[in-house]
């Protein structure tokens, strides 16, 4: 009976350690199997080294308004030249970034002493066109460096005061000049001019500036028996139809508005 007990006893204890297994272990469903994640190797890449391109901008003013000013060469040529008076006023207005319209009005008085006759003529004439400014000025700067157009209209009146007849077998000596008093007045002449210049800001709103100009002649208005040997604001005809000029001024700049320009700047940083 006391054996009997033990084997009882030891047949209750296995079974309840069986069944304490059998709770603990998960049920498996057969239509799902194992996945077995794998964790993933990252592999890293030295970074490739670029040149960094930064963009910065600048507010740049630009002023646009009437500069007005005079010739100084025509203005002081009296001073040393009993023969020449004159007076040359000169304009321009900004009408956009790079263009300007111009303009430039006067008086000339000038007297010609040439082989066989001695004349004076004067007169006013007026010059209009537009100027291109091809140079880049740096921040706040507004220097020029033109290149223009100009057409120029001159009425004036011409004065033969003496003159010399030819004289093909001067044996005896030349003739001498026959002093006149006769004046053609109503006298016209019309051309066209390229203008090339600079002018500087040296104070401000005040500029200095040189110009050369290179002239055609388009209609000239003659007296009768008689050649227009100068002609006010085309200068000296050189018994044809080419003509140049040249002139140094300093003008007054005044302001009327402003525009605001907006310039990109493209900067790369140094490479490491």
């Amino acid at each position: 009976m006391k054996h009997t007990l033990k084997f009882i006893s030891s047949i209750f204890l296995f079974f309840s350690v069986f069944l304490g297994q059998a709770q603990d272990t998960p049920e498996i469903s057969p239509n799902k199997k194992d996945t077995i994640v794998k964790p993933k190797t990252v592999t890293s890449k030295p970074p490739v080294q670029k040149a960094e391109v930064k963009k910065d901008s600048v507010v740049k003013t630009d002023r646009y308004g009437l500069r007005v000013g005079v010739d100084l060469y025509k203005l002081t040529r009296g001073l040393y030249d009993k023969d020449y008076k004159g007076v040359e006023f000169v304009g321009d207005w900004r009408l956009t970034k790079k263009y300007y319209l111009a303009a430039e009005l006067g008086y000339e008085n000038k007297t010609t002493d040439d082989d066989r006759l001695n004349s004076s003529a004067a007169g006013t004439y007026v010059k209009a066109g537009f100027d291109y400014n091809f140079y880049e000025n740096w921040l706040d700067m507004e220097n020029l460096i033109t290149i223009g157009l100009r057409g120029g209209f001159s009425t004036f009146s011409q004065d033969l005061n003496s003159y010399k007849i030819y004289n093909p077998n001067p044996y005896w000596g030349e003739l001498p000049a026959i002093t006149t008093d006769q004046k053609y007045s109503g006298l016209t002449a019309t051309w066209l001019e390229v203008a090339m210049g600079l002018k500087a800001e040296v104070f401000d709103n005040i500029f200095v500036g040189f110009g050369v100009q290179l002239k055609l002649l388009a209609t000239n208005k003659k007296p009768s028996g008689f050649d227009n040997l100068y002609i006010p604001g085309f200068n000296r005809t050189y018994d044809g139809s080419f003509g140049v000029g040249f002139n140094y001024t300093v003008s007054y700049f005044i302001p009327i508005y402003k525009k605001k320009v907006v310039v990109p700047e493209i900067k790369e940083a140094p490479k490491k």
